[in-house]
């Protein structure tokens, strides 16, 4: 077959086309984000209704294995928090260590909470044990290392403004400050949380509800079923299925949830595979929601969706492992000069992105950490090849494993029940 000499400066111009491309269409995010929070600020001074309103009974549930570092501060935040309507579950999936322990002094000592322990099953077992045990109107389920703050479950509530809403997710942020790694993390969860969410709020097609600050109508998980234990994703199917049963999912930014962050790369590299299994699992156990106009705009979305987060990604390390061949051949698509280089990376662009996503979470202090964006090209590099890996793990159908992060119990922001070691 006959090739042009320049094929390859052609390849790696059209595959950066196609990467432009959907980066560019990824700044739509920016005036939706702000229409979101404009249409938030109208409904609250229209004090319009909300499930806040109704009062009705919170079951949190914490499921944990071998959490004993973490767990105690999680669960004093939720005692703490100002809302009385609640009732804490607390389930122990076969820890090893003191978690179960200090789970049952909690329920000895407080009246709201209950404490089970069961042999280890899996995290999503551990939830569908937790939220069978509950007897609340809303479910909130979260992980051992959350910490809410006083308003976490009123705002949280306040996002089920609508009937057909039938899940609300919070803004989980990073607790633990005190690397260059967890700190970069902490920037680009204002991106990917304040700034996307808002966005896919709008939409109509936020696809998730995160796992360690998510809360869903009781009679609306009647209709979906209980979580699936065959993913490490359980968090993202049942949301998909949420819309498939044709509720909306909406974002709740001020109901704040702290979580730490991988803090090594080996915990981010764990974590990220983790998620990335997830996603491929519940797309192909959900594969006729994709593209269906059926599901209107989600199912559009979620064509989308698969293209960034899936294909893309492989498009990039396809590209890398051409640049080197590119020039050895005597073509330079790389550029040339430092201003070109800061846009070839798109530095300018995710500053932009940054400074407006922590201004949406008036989060100003923030900032501070926007000196770790130079290393995003690399982290981008980091989650393409989690992403490869998770596609030879699904492919070669390795065992999905709850690989859930070793806890430091560093926390670096003030807290209701506050106990941890701290790090600014």
């Amino acid at each position: 077959m006959f090739l042009p000499e320049d094929w390859l400066e052609i390849t790696l111009l059209v595959l950066g086309g196609v990467i432009l491309v959907f980066g560019l269409l990824k700044l739509l995010y920016v005036p939706l984000a702000i229409s979101f929070e404009l249409l938030e600020g109208k409904r609250r001074r229209n004090n319009r209704w909300t499930l806040l309103d109704e009062k009705p009974l919170v079951s949190i549930v914490v499921p944990a294995f071998n959490e004993s570092v973490v767990v105690a501060n999680c669960v004093h935040s939720i005692i703490e928090a100002q809302y009385p309507h609640k009732e804490i579950i607390l389930v122990d999936d076969g820890s090893t260590d003191d978690t179960a322990t200090v789970m049952a002094a909690f329920a000895s000592e407080h009246s709201e909470v209950r404490a089970l322990k069961q042999k280890n099953a899996g995290k999503g077992a551990a939830l569908n044990a937790g939220a069978a045990l509950a007897s609340g109107d809303v479910l909130v389920f979260v992980d051992a290392d959350s910490l809410f703050l006083t308003d976490t479950i009123e705002n949280m509530l306040r996002g089920f403004n609508h009937e057909k809403v039938g899940a609300v997710c919070g803004d989980d942020r990073p607790v633990n400050l005190d690397s260059v790694q967890t700190r970069l993390l902490t920037v680009i969860s204002h991106i990917g949380t304040g700034l996307v969410r808002r966005s896919l709020t709008i939409m109509r097609c936020l696809p998730i509800v995160s796992g360690n600050s998510g809360a869903f109508r009781r009679d609306v998980l009647e209709k979906t079923g209980p979580f699936n234990t065959d993913t490490v994703g359980e968090d993202l199917e049942l949301t998909w299925r949420v819309h498939k049963a044709g509720y909306r999912v909406n974002f709740a930014p001020r109901a704040l949830v702290y979580a730490e962050s991988p803090s090594t790369i080996r915990g981010l590299w764990k974590q990220r595979v983790r998620w990335a299994r997830g996603l491929l699992q519940t797309t192909a156990m959900h594969r006729g929601m994709v593209g269906n106009l059926r599901y209107r705009v989600f199912g559009a979305f979620l064509a989308f969706n698969t293209i960034t987060m899936v294909i893309i990604p492989m498009i990039q390390l396809l590209v890398l492992l051409l640049l080197p061949a590119a020039l050895l051949t005597g073509s330079n698509p790389l550029p040339t000069s430092v201003w070109q280089t800061i846009g070839w990376l798109g530095l300018i662009t995710t500053v932009v992105l940054a400074v407006i996503s922590i201004g949406l979470n008036s989060a100003w202090s923030d900032l501070r950490h926007l000196w770790t964006l130079p290393i995003w090209p690399i982290y981008s590099v980091f989650v393409a090849l989690t992403m490869a890996s998770a596609l030879y793990m699904q492919a070669a159908r390795r065992p999905s494993v709850w690989n859930k992060l070793e806890r430091t119990g560093v926390v670096s922001v003030n807290h209701p029940g506050h106990a941890a070691r701290t790090s600014a």
